[in-house]
């Protein structure tokens, strides 16, 4: 069953991936193993790569659509309302008899790191056939995760084929992730996806590896408090993260990906891409799940000029090859 919301064929961006709804548990410390420890407070909010990413755009002011798979219970409600609150376009697929994706987020109240514990039940992966190629088609840029990575390839290929970049935001090697990348431009990944996908530890090696074997325009990993560091074919670019009061880093790499499509289409040369994608993550950050403090333009605009960074992971901002 469809839950479309979907009126007219042109939007900026359009986000094919995951969704989730999460249970955040703040915690004073990480408990120990065998140990028992009371939380501070916990909190039921939406999230998931794709759909956060969504929401950030759309609130910057760029006519977003998000295409997910969700189950017949209350979650999949809430993602409903909540893309309807922000005017978000959506086309919702809904499973009867099927839960959502959920999580349990535990995050340390100390330095704001979390752990995810995740579940999500096989059919609310979207397939290729629940796709409409006029959902991809009419947007400027698409964003795909590889969690369901047929889906993503199906809409990867058709904004190629139409001529839309296409940026993925992937962290794991999930099957068939290979022919993802034969169709993605940006590729930003997790600091760990390089090395799973070569077998190089050194990014300053990997990131090209997979630049030249599949032909991105782009490759770059986040990293954390270390920033992001991008190969774009011919030289390496590397800014580091801003220093905020973290309270939960949930969501950042979200926002940061959100904010990256969104430097994407305002024409901004690369590194003004990724300082305001790293400002963004940074600022987000300070607010509690996965959309914690999606902070305005003018706000992340403000840390870019007045923030300090943390110390530089990679010193010289650009490397030859």
């Amino acid at each position: 069953m469809r839950m479309p919301s979907i009126q007219q064929p042109g939007v900026d961006v359009v986000g094919v991936g995951v969704n989730a709804v999460d249970t955040l548990i703040q915690l004073p410390r990480f408990p120990a193993p065998d140990s028992k420890l009371e939380f501070s407070a916990s909190a039921v909010m939406p999230g998931g790569q794709v759909a956060s990413a969504m929401i950030a755009c759309r609130k910057w002011g760029l006519s977003s659509r998000y295409v997910g798979k969700v189950g017949d219970d209350e979650y999949g409600e809430l993602h409903h309302k909540e893309f309807q609150r922000h005017g978000v376009e959506f086309e919702l697929i809904r499973v009867d008899g099927c839960a959502s994706q959920s999580s349990f987020i535990l995050v340390d109240q100390s330095s704001g790191e979390r752990t995810v514990l995740w579940k999500r039940d096989p059919r609310v992966a979207l397939q290729p056939e629940d796709l409409n190629r006029d959902w991809i088609v009419g947007a400027r840029a698409l964003l795909v995760d590889g969690h369901d990575t047929a889906a993503a390839t199906c809409a990867a290929r058709w904004a190629r084929e139409a001529g839309i970049p296409v940026t993925a935001d992937l962290d794991n090697l999930y099957p068939g992730v290979e022919v993802l990348l034969e169709n993605t431009d940006f590729v930003v990944s997790s600091k760990e996806f390089p090395e799973r996908l070569t077998g190089e530890k050194d990014l300053l090696k990997s990131l090209p590896q997979v630049q030249r074997k599949f032909k991105n325009r782009l490759t770059a990993a986040t990293l954390g408090r270390d920033g992001v560091l991008a190969w774009d074919g011919s030289e390496f670019r590397y800014f580091p993260a801003f220093r905020v009061k973290a309270v939960d880093t949930t969501g950042a790499g979200d926002i940061f990906h959100a904010a990256f499509v969104y430097a994407q289409l305002a024409g901004w040369k690369l590194e003004e891409q990724l300082s305001f994608s790293c400002a963004a993550a940074a600022l987000n950050c300070t607010g509690s799940g996965a959309r914690g403090y999606i902070a305005s333009i003018e706000e992340i605009q403000k840390l870019m000029r007045e923030g300090f960074t943390h110390p530089e992971a990679y010193p010289a901002r650009r490397f030859p090859c």
